[in-house]
């Protein structure tokens, strides 16, 4: 079935897992920016919508598993939580070491033919000053509270205590720390023109950049679990106890 052109991009990536490559692969943002329809997404990405919407259908035919076996749409909150850290939080924290020392290593050898490194490394340290304490706050705060909500209904317990009034206020803040990491995606993509490797550049050169661009997709993926998953469940999860 050809995808509708005024669904957004978010709820695709929800009901269809496999759209988020399609997404990837055209440079449209399906996390910060996946309240835009898909014909306003296309329009920002500049790409043809009626060949979005034939690699969508085509993508829908292939199976809606994540790649460790847990089915995103059917996991628990804690399940979903746990696909977050294991395949997410580690990843992220491993290659942004990885990638600081592949950065240093290309700028000590070409940053005078490309003073644009310069640049590129201290997008990197700032993200990585964002994403650390980002997701300290959620592996300390935001998901034990939302786990201990969850067994809470479970158990028809009583509403737990929180540190906050509301979920929906750190999520409000998460969201937005969010955001400033994917404009800083975008400017590192911008200042790599699509992470392309110069003529003179290194095999050290070339594993930076591929590394870059796929820590780049994995981060989409992870803020679009939170931003249009876990997070509106949570809420409503949080919701449920004032009806």
């Amino acid at each position: 079935m050809v995808p509708d052109v005024n669904t957004t991009v978010r709820e695709l990536a929800l009901e269809m897992p496999q759209a988020t490559r399609v997404f990837e692969k055209l440079g449209i943002d399906y996390c910060c920016g996946g309240r835009r329809s898909l014909e306003e997404a296309c329009a920002v990405a500049g790409v043809d919508l009626y060949q979005v919407q034939q690699s969508l259908e085509v993508a829908a035919k292939m199976k809606s598993r994540s790649g460790d076996g847990v089915d995103i749409q059917k996991a628990t909150l804690g399940e979903l939580i746990g696909h977050i850290l294991e395949q997410h939080h580690v990843f992220t924290k491993q290659e942004l070491v990885r990638l600081a020392d592949l950065m240093a290593k290309v700028c000590s050898v070409h940053k005078l033919n490309h003073p644009e490194l310069v640049a590129q490394q201290y997008l990197l340290h700032e993200l990585e000053s964002d994403l650390l304490p980002h997701m300290k706050k959620e592996e300390l705060t935001l998901f034990p509270y939302i786990i201990s909500m969850e067994k809470a209904v479970a158990h028809h317990g009583r509403k737990p205590d929180a540190p906050f009034v509301a979920v929906r206020n750190p999520v409000r803040m998460m969201s937005i720390e969010h955001d400033r990491v994917g404009g800083l995606l975008r400017e590192m993509r911008r200042l790599t023109s699509d992470y392309t490797v110069p003529l003179d550049g290194c095999d050290s050169y070339w594993t930076l950049f591929l590394a870059l661009e796929g820590f780049e997709k994995d981060l989409h993926r992870h803020i679009h679990l939170e931003n249009n998953l876990l997070f509106p469940r949570a809420i409503k999860l949080e919701s449920s106890w004032d009806m």
